[in-house]
Protein backbone atom coordinates (compact mmCIF):
# COMPACT_ATOMS: atom_id res chain seq x y z
CA UNK A 1 0.00 0.00 0.00
CA UNK A 2 2.91 2.34 0.66
CA UNK A 3 4.18 1.74 -2.87
CA UNK A 4 0.72 2.61 -4.19
CA UNK A 5 0.78 5.85 -2.20
CA UNK A 6 4.17 6.71 -3.69
CA UNK A 7 2.90 5.98 -7.20
CA UNK A 8 -0.21 8.13 -6.75
CA UNK A 9 1.98 10.93 -5.41
CA UNK A 10 4.05 10.66 -8.59
CA UNK A 11 0.82 10.87 -10.61
CA UNK A 12 -0.15 13.96 -8.62
CA UNK A 13 3.24 15.61 -9.17
CA UNK A 14 3.96 14.71 -12.80
CA UNK A 15 0.49 14.85 -14.38
CA UNK A 16 -2.77 16.76 -14.39
CA UNK A 17 -4.72 13.63 -13.49
CA UNK A 18 -6.72 14.62 -10.40
CA UNK A 19 -5.67 12.97 -7.15
CA UNK A 20 -7.86 14.98 -4.79
CA UNK A 21 -10.26 14.78 -1.89
CA UNK A 22 -10.26 11.62 0.19
CA UNK A 23 -7.82 9.95 -2.18
CA UNK A 24 -5.30 12.76 -1.70
CA UNK A 25 -5.81 12.58 2.06
CA UNK A 26 -5.13 8.85 1.97
CA UNK A 27 -2.00 9.30 -0.17
CA UNK A 28 -0.59 12.00 2.10
CA UNK A 29 2.56 14.00 1.50
CA UNK A 30 6.02 14.47 2.91
CA UNK A 31 9.37 15.32 1.31
CA UNK A 32 10.46 11.73 2.02
CA UNK A 33 7.40 10.37 0.19
CA UNK A 34 8.03 12.66 -2.78
CA UNK A 35 11.63 11.45 -2.84
CA UNK A 36 10.42 7.84 -2.84
CA UNK A 37 7.92 8.59 -5.63
CA UNK A 38 10.81 9.23 -8.03
CA UNK A 39 11.18 5.46 -8.38
CA UNK A 40 7.77 5.43 -10.07
CA UNK A 41 8.59 8.04 -12.71
CA UNK A 42 8.70 5.38 -15.48
CA UNK A 43 5.26 4.30 -14.25
CA UNK A 44 3.98 7.70 -15.35
CA UNK A 45 5.30 6.69 -18.76
CA UNK A 46 2.81 3.81 -18.68
CA UNK A 47 -0.05 6.32 -18.42
CA UNK A 48 1.38 8.50 -21.20
CA UNK A 49 1.90 5.41 -23.36
CA UNK A 50 -1.63 4.11 -22.80
CA UNK A 51 -3.17 7.47 -23.66
CA UNK A 52 -0.98 8.21 -26.68
CA UNK A 53 -1.28 4.74 -28.20
CA UNK A 54 -5.07 4.79 -27.80
CA UNK A 55 -5.36 8.16 -29.54
CA UNK A 56 -2.84 7.24 -32.25
CA UNK A 57 -4.46 3.88 -33.01
CA UNK A 58 -8.00 5.29 -33.06
CA UNK A 59 -7.17 8.11 -35.47
CA UNK A 60 -4.95 5.93 -37.63
CA UNK A 61 -7.80 3.44 -38.00
CA UNK A 62 -10.50 6.09 -38.49
CA UNK A 63 -8.61 8.00 -41.20
CA UNK A 64 -7.02 5.08 -43.08
CA UNK A 65 -6.19 4.69 -45.93
CA UNK A 66 -5.56 8.43 -46.22
CA UNK A 67 -1.75 8.90 -46.45
CA UNK A 68 -1.92 11.78 -43.97
CA UNK A 69 -3.47 9.58 -41.28
CA UNK A 70 -0.13 8.93 -39.48
CA UNK A 71 0.62 12.66 -39.35
CA UNK A 72 -2.79 13.50 -37.90
CA UNK A 73 -2.51 10.66 -35.40
CA UNK A 74 0.96 11.86 -34.38
CA UNK A 75 -0.28 15.40 -33.80
CA UNK A 76 -3.28 14.45 -31.68
CA UNK A 77 -1.52 11.83 -29.58
CA UNK A 78 1.12 14.46 -28.77
CA UNK A 79 -1.59 16.94 -27.80
CA UNK A 80 -3.14 14.29 -25.55
CA UNK A 81 0.09 13.63 -23.65
CA UNK A 82 0.83 17.34 -23.27
CA UNK A 83 -2.62 17.82 -21.77
CA UNK A 84 -2.06 14.86 -19.45
CA UNK A 85 1.28 16.16 -18.13
CA UNK A 86 0.47 19.85 -18.33
CA UNK A 87 3.53 20.38 -20.52
CA UNK A 88 5.67 19.79 -17.44
CA UNK A 89 8.66 18.37 -19.30
CA UNK A 90 8.32 20.66 -22.29
CA UNK A 91 8.51 23.61 -19.90
CA UNK A 92 11.76 22.20 -18.52
CA UNK A 93 13.19 21.89 -22.02
CA UNK A 94 12.34 25.52 -22.80
CA UNK A 95 13.86 26.76 -19.54
CA UNK A 96 17.08 24.80 -20.09
CA UNK A 97 17.40 26.06 -23.66
CA UNK A 98 16.88 29.65 -22.52
CA UNK A 99 19.37 29.33 -19.68
CA UNK A 100 22.18 27.47 -21.38
CA UNK A 101 21.61 29.15 -24.72
CA UNK A 102 21.29 32.62 -23.25
CA UNK A 103 24.50 32.79 -21.23
CA UNK A 104 27.85 31.03 -20.97
CA UNK A 105 28.10 32.05 -17.31
CA UNK A 106 26.87 29.33 -14.93
CA UNK A 107 25.18 31.60 -12.36
CA UNK A 108 23.53 33.73 -15.02
CA UNK A 109 22.27 30.62 -16.81
CA UNK A 110 20.72 29.34 -13.57
CA UNK A 111 19.03 32.71 -13.02
CA UNK A 112 17.58 32.67 -16.54
CA UNK A 113 16.23 29.16 -16.00
CA UNK A 114 14.24 30.40 -12.99
CA UNK A 115 12.46 33.01 -15.14
CA UNK A 116 8.97 31.79 -16.06
CA UNK A 117 8.99 33.83 -19.28
CA UNK A 118 10.01 32.02 -22.46
CA UNK A 119 12.82 33.44 -24.57
CA UNK A 120 14.01 32.94 -28.12
CA UNK A 121 16.10 29.86 -27.33
CA UNK A 122 13.26 28.24 -25.41
CA UNK A 123 10.76 28.91 -28.19
CA UNK A 124 13.10 27.47 -30.79
CA UNK A 125 13.76 24.38 -28.65
CA UNK A 126 10.04 23.74 -28.17
CA UNK A 127 9.21 24.16 -31.86
CA UNK A 128 12.07 21.92 -32.97
CA UNK A 129 11.26 19.27 -30.35
CA UNK A 130 7.59 19.15 -31.33
CA UNK A 131 8.43 19.03 -35.03
CA UNK A 132 10.87 16.19 -34.36
CA UNK A 133 8.26 14.22 -32.43
CA UNK A 134 5.51 14.73 -35.00
CA UNK A 135 7.66 13.93 -38.02
CA UNK A 136 9.22 10.83 -36.48
CA UNK A 137 5.91 9.45 -35.19
CA UNK A 138 4.34 10.07 -38.59
CA UNK A 139 7.28 8.33 -40.26
CA UNK A 140 6.94 5.32 -37.96
CA UNK A 141 3.21 5.20 -38.73
CA UNK A 142 3.81 5.15 -42.47
CA UNK A 143 5.87 1.99 -41.97
CA UNK A 144 3.25 0.26 -39.81
CA UNK A 145 0.86 0.98 -36.97
CA UNK A 146 2.73 -1.46 -34.73
CA UNK A 147 6.01 0.42 -35.30
CA UNK A 148 4.44 3.69 -34.18
CA UNK A 149 2.70 2.18 -31.16
CA UNK A 150 5.85 0.38 -30.06
CA UNK A 151 7.75 3.66 -30.38
CA UNK A 152 5.24 5.44 -28.17
CA UNK A 153 5.35 2.73 -25.51
CA UNK A 154 9.13 2.47 -25.39
CA UNK A 155 9.75 6.19 -25.79
CA UNK A 156 7.44 7.33 -23.01
CA UNK A 157 8.61 4.74 -20.49
CA UNK A 158 12.37 4.60 -21.10
CA UNK A 159 12.71 8.38 -21.36
CA UNK A 160 11.45 8.61 -17.78
CA UNK A 161 14.12 6.24 -16.51
CA UNK A 162 17.21 8.11 -17.75
CA UNK A 163 16.61 11.27 -15.65
CA UNK A 164 16.87 9.13 -12.52
CA UNK A 165 20.45 8.26 -13.48
CA UNK A 166 21.21 11.98 -13.67
CA UNK A 167 19.83 12.36 -10.15
CA UNK A 168 22.07 9.49 -9.11
CA UNK A 169 25.23 10.83 -10.73
CA UNK A 170 25.08 14.64 -10.45
CA UNK A 171 24.37 17.09 -7.60
CA UNK A 172 21.28 19.28 -7.55
CA UNK A 173 22.26 22.91 -8.18
CA UNK A 174 18.87 24.63 -8.34
CA UNK A 175 17.37 27.06 -5.87
CA UNK A 176 16.92 24.65 -2.95
CA UNK A 177 14.69 27.06 -1.05
CA UNK A 178 12.09 27.37 -3.82
CA UNK A 179 12.61 24.30 -5.99
CA UNK A 180 9.62 21.97 -6.07
CA UNK A 181 11.88 19.23 -7.37
CA UNK A 182 14.38 19.39 -4.49
CA UNK A 183 13.03 16.33 -2.62
CA UNK A 184 13.06 14.42 -5.91
CA UNK A 185 16.59 15.59 -6.59
CA UNK A 186 18.14 14.18 -3.44
CA UNK A 187 20.41 11.20 -3.97
CA UNK A 188 18.28 8.37 -5.33
CA UNK A 189 18.85 4.95 -3.81
CA UNK A 190 19.86 1.82 -5.63
CA UNK A 191 16.60 0.19 -4.52
CA UNK A 192 14.61 3.01 -6.14
CA UNK A 193 16.49 2.48 -9.41
CA UNK A 194 15.60 -1.21 -9.25
CA UNK A 195 11.91 -0.31 -8.85
CA UNK A 196 12.19 2.08 -11.80
CA UNK A 197 13.82 -0.69 -13.82
CA UNK A 198 10.91 -3.02 -13.05
CA UNK A 199 8.52 -0.38 -14.37
CA UNK A 200 10.50 -0.40 -17.63
CA UNK A 201 10.79 -4.16 -18.01
CA UNK A 202 7.32 -5.12 -19.22
CA UNK A 203 6.82 -2.30 -21.78
CA UNK A 204 10.31 -2.78 -23.22
CA UNK A 205 9.83 -6.55 -23.32
CA UNK A 206 6.61 -5.94 -25.26
CA UNK A 207 8.48 -3.75 -27.75
CA UNK A 208 11.23 -6.35 -28.11
CA UNK A 209 8.64 -9.09 -28.66
CA UNK A 210 6.45 -7.17 -31.13
CA UNK A 211 9.21 -5.99 -33.47
CA UNK A 212 12.62 -7.25 -34.63
CA UNK A 213 15.54 -6.93 -32.22
CA UNK A 214 17.20 -4.24 -34.32
CA UNK A 215 14.26 -1.89 -33.67
CA UNK A 216 14.48 -2.32 -29.91
CA UNK A 217 18.27 -2.13 -29.75
CA UNK A 218 18.62 0.94 -31.99
CA UNK A 219 15.79 2.84 -30.31
CA UNK A 220 16.98 2.11 -26.76
CA UNK A 221 20.60 2.88 -27.65
CA UNK A 222 19.75 6.20 -29.28
CA UNK A 223 17.57 7.17 -26.31
CA UNK A 224 20.40 6.35 -23.91
CA UNK A 225 22.97 8.26 -25.98
CA UNK A 226 20.70 11.32 -26.00
CA UNK A 227 20.31 11.16 -22.22
CA UNK A 228 24.07 10.69 -21.72
CA UNK A 229 24.76 13.71 -23.93
CA UNK A 230 22.38 15.81 -21.84
CA UNK A 231 24.02 14.63 -18.61
CA UNK A 232 27.47 15.53 -19.95
CA UNK A 233 26.16 18.96 -21.02
CA UNK A 234 24.76 19.67 -17.56
CA UNK A 235 27.93 18.48 -15.84
CA UNK A 236 30.08 20.72 -18.03
CA UNK A 237 27.90 23.83 -17.99
CA UNK A 238 26.20 23.66 -14.57
CA UNK A 239 28.30 21.18 -12.57
CA UNK A 240 25.01 19.55 -11.68
CA UNK A 241 21.33 19.62 -12.63
CA UNK A 242 18.04 21.31 -11.83
CA UNK A 243 14.47 20.04 -12.07
CA UNK A 244 14.24 21.64 -15.51
CA UNK A 245 17.22 19.56 -16.61
CA UNK A 246 15.32 16.37 -15.78
CA UNK A 247 12.35 17.45 -17.88
CA UNK A 248 14.62 18.42 -20.77
CA UNK A 249 16.36 15.04 -20.60
CA UNK A 250 13.02 13.26 -20.75
CA UNK A 251 12.06 15.15 -23.89
CA UNK A 252 15.35 14.68 -25.70
CA UNK A 253 15.66 10.98 -24.86
CA UNK A 254 12.04 10.38 -25.96
CA UNK A 255 12.85 11.91 -29.33
CA UNK A 256 16.02 9.83 -29.40
CA UNK A 257 13.96 6.65 -29.03
CA UNK A 258 11.76 7.60 -31.98
CA UNK A 259 14.81 8.49 -34.08
CA UNK A 260 16.56 5.21 -33.30
CA UNK A 261 13.40 3.30 -34.19
CA UNK A 262 13.03 5.16 -37.50
CA UNK A 263 16.67 4.52 -38.41
CA UNK A 264 16.29 0.83 -37.59
CA UNK A 265 13.21 0.53 -39.83
CA UNK A 266 15.28 1.89 -42.71
CA UNK A 267 17.42 -1.26 -42.58
CA UNK A 268 14.73 -3.81 -41.74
Amino acid sequence: MQALRHYLLAVQFFTRIPVTGRLADWVGYSPAMLRASAAHFPGIGWLAALLSTAVYAALHWALAPNPLAPAVAAAFCTIATVLMTGGFHEDGLADVADGLGGSSDRERALDIMKDSRIGAFGAMALVLALLSKLSLLALLGTHSLSAALAGLVGGHVLSRFWPLLIVRSLPHVGDTARSKSKPLADQISGAALVVAGFWCFMPLALVAYALPALYFIAASLMSGVAAAWMARWFARRLQGFTGDCLGATQQVSEIGFYLGAALALRWM
